[in-house]
């Protein structure tokens, strides 16, 4: 049976308590970053050889069905050696990376395979994310809640009190914003990069306040 509560009632007193929770999912949309890296000492000719094969990456991966495909970095930078003390010219460097979404993961090795068959040298970036999060994060606020909630429960019963099950107070202390988790990329022979995204783990993190 709950009890009455009021701010102005100063003989109750107040736990302050975590509650945490997380839900796993499998990831269904990746993004990827690669590009061409071209070098040599005429910029133009080094310019004109990145073009080109980046024409050639960016006209396969849109062949493969990948759409959502923007410019993430060009680049152009000099290089430069020394030898006793003297700078030595070597010419230019130039990168193009493309940012790649992908709403089907299964297609991401073969996407990454047929892009460096035809001239992409740079694979740089490989995420994961679920595309309706709040959904699964809406599941993990609501058992972090529950969480905080049997704490209460559990220490009101070790110190042989009565506490209100329910919070008089609630803070959400998380966002579902989740690091990406890690992923194996590896290639044997001649076979398709195999491309493992594992599960996401979304987390999600209250502090709830009791009465007793």
């Amino acid at each position: 049976m709950n009890k009455p509560y009021s701010d102005n009632l100063p003989k109750y007193n107040t736990m302050i308590l975590t509650g945490q929770a997380q839900v796993s999912s499998e990831p269904d949309i990746a993004t990827v970053r690669l590009g061409v890296q071209t070098t040599g000492e005429n910029l133009e000719q080094v310019q004109s050889e990145n073009a080109n094969k980046s024409n050639l990456v960016l006209q396969t991966i849109t062949q493969m069905g990948a759409l959502d495909i923007k410019t993430f970095q060009y680049l152009i930078e000099k290089i430069y050696t020394y030898e006793n003390g003297t700078r030595i010219d070597k010419g230019y460097s130039i990168r193009n990376i493309f940012e790649i979404r992908l709403n089907n993961i299964e297609h991401v090795g073969s996407v990454i395979d047929a892009a460096v068959k035809n001239g992409a040298n740079a694979v740089e970036f490989i995420t994961f994310d679920i595309s309706n999060v709040d959904i699964y994060y809406q599941r993990a606020l609501n058992l972090a809640i529950k969480d905080a909630i049997h704490k209460a429960e559990s220490i009101s019963q070790q110190l042989g009190v009565w506490v209100n099950p329910i919070p008089i107070r609630i803070t959400e202390n998380s966002s579902f914003s989740i690091p990406f988790d890690q992923f194996n990329i590896s290639r044997e022979g001649g076979f398709a990069t195999p491309i493992e995204p594992g599960l996401k783990r979304i987390v999600a993190t209250v502090t709830a306040e009791f009465i007793y």
